[in-house]
C-alpha cells in the first residue's frame, strides 16, 4: 500500500505539471494580455503615463517576463509558486494572487465537501432502501425526485429556493456568512451562521449529483442481491440487515468510492453558476472574471489548485477502495 501511495503521488505530480503547462498555454493563447489591459485602463483614467507608472510597468514586465518567450514566462511562474508560494500578480484586482486566493479556495472547498456529504448521506440510504424494496412507492419517489433535481437548471433552482426562503423568513439568503461574521474568527457561532447560509447552495449543487449516485448504487446492489453467496448466507441464517450491510453493500459501493476524485471538478463547475446567483465568495465568479479579463496568473492559479484537489481526491478514493474491498491488490 505504501509503495502504491508513493507511485500514485509521483504520477500525480507529473499530471499536475502537465495540467499547469496546458492551462498556462490556453490562457495566454488569445491576443493581448492583462498588462496591456492594465495600461489601457491607466491611460483611459489619467490620459497620460507618468514616469513612476512607466517604471512600475517596466518592473512588472521584467518580473513576470512579459517580454520573454512563453516558456520563460511559464518557468518564472512555476518557480515563484514552488520557491516562494507566489502565484503571480492579478492585474484585474491589482493584488498578489496569493493574498486572496486561499480564502476563496477555502470557501469553495467548504461548499464542495458539504455538497458531497449531503449527496452521500442522503443518496446511499435511499439507494439501499430502493434496492432492498425495488418498485416500491419510496423507490419511485426517489427516482422521480432525483431526476427532477438533475433536470432543473442550477440557477433556476437557486432562484426558487431564494424566493422560498425570503417568503418564509423575510431574509435574503446570499453569501456564506452574515455581515458581522464575515471576518470573525472561527467559533461555534460562526459555524452555525455558516450552516444557516450554506443550505441553499448545498441543496442546489447536491440535487443533481444525487440522481446518479442513487441509480449507480441501486443497480449494483440489485445485481449483488441475486448472487449465490447472498442466497447461501441467507440459508445459513445470517440476519438480513447484517447480511446486506456486510456483504453486498461493501461490493456495490466500490464504484462510488472510485469516483470521488472525479466528482470534485463536476462540483466545482456547479459552484460557478450557483456562486454567481447567490453571491458566494468562492473562486467560481473570480475564475470567470479572470478568464474574461485575461488575468492569466489568477486563472492559471485557480486551474492549478482545482487540478491539485482532484488529484488528491483521486488518491484518497483509491485508498478507500482498497480498504473497503480486500480483493483489490495494488502490488
Amino acid at each position: 500500500m505504501l509503495g502504491f501511495i508513493v507511485r500514485r503521488s509521483l504520477s500525480g505530480l507529473l499530471t499536475l505539471a502537465a495540467v499547469s503547462v496546458v492551462s498556462f498555454a490556453i490562457i495566454i493563447l488569445p491576443p493581448g494580455d492583462a498588462l496591456t489591459t492594465y495600461i489601457s485602463q491607466i491611460m483611459a483614467a489619467t490620459g497620460e503615463m507618468t514616469p513612476e507608472m512607466q517604471r512600475q510597468i517596466e518592473h512588472m514586465q521584467d518580473q513576470y517576463g512579459f517580454n520573454d518567450p512563453l516558456y520563460v514566462q511559464y518557468f518564472k511562474w512555476v518557480r515563484g509558486i514552488v520557491v516562494a508560494g507566489d502565484f503571480g500578480w492579478s492585474f484585474a484586482t491589482l493584488r498578489n494572487v496569493s493574498d486572496f486566493i486561499w480564502g476563496l479556495m477555502a470557501n469553495t472547498l467548504i461548499l464542495i465537501f458539504a455538497s458531497m456529504a449531503f449527496i452521500y448521506l442522503l443518496a446511499v440510504p435511499i439507494a439501499f432502501y430502493s434496492a432492498v424494496r425495488p418498485y416500491s412507492l419510496i423507490d419511485y419517489m426517489a427516482t422521480f425526485l432525483g431526476f427532477l433535481g438533475l433536470a432543473i437548471p442550477n440557477f433556476m433552482l437557486a432562484l426558487f429556493l431564494m424566493f422560498a426562503a425570503y417568503s418564509l423568513t423575510g431574509q435574503v439568503s446570499v453569501g456564506m456568512f452574515s455581515a458581522q461574521m464575515e471576518t470573525a474568527a472561527w467559533s461555534v457561532a460562526r459555524v452555525l451562521d455558516l450552516l444557516r447560509h450554506i443550505w441553499i447552495p448545498v441543496l442546489v449543487i447536491g440535487s443533481a449529483g444525487m440522481a446518479s449516485v442513487i441509480r449507480i448504487l441501486r443497480s449494483n446492489l440489485l445485481d449483488e442481491l441475486n448472487k449465490p453467496y447472498v442466497q447461501m448466507a441467507r440459508a445459513k441464517g445470517v440476519p438480513e440487515w447484517r447480511l446486506l450491510i456486510k456483504y453486498p453493500l461493501r461490493i456495490a459501493i466500490n464504484p462510488l468510492l472510485s469516483t470521488i476524485g472525479f466528482l470534485l471538478p463536476d462540483l466545482f463547475g456547479a459552484t460557478i453558476i450557483v456562486s454567481i446567483v447567490l453571491g458566494l465568495p468562492t473562486v467560481g465568479p473570480v475564475f470567470l472574471s479572470a478568464l474574461l479579463n485575461q488575468d492569466m496568473y489568477l486563472a492559471g492559479s485557480i486551474v492549478l489548485l482545482i487540478a491539485a484537489a482532484t488529484i488528491i481526491g483521486t488518491l484518497v478514493s483509491d485508498i478507500l477502495l482498497a480498504l473497503a474491498d480486500p480483493r483489490i491488490r495494488y502490488e
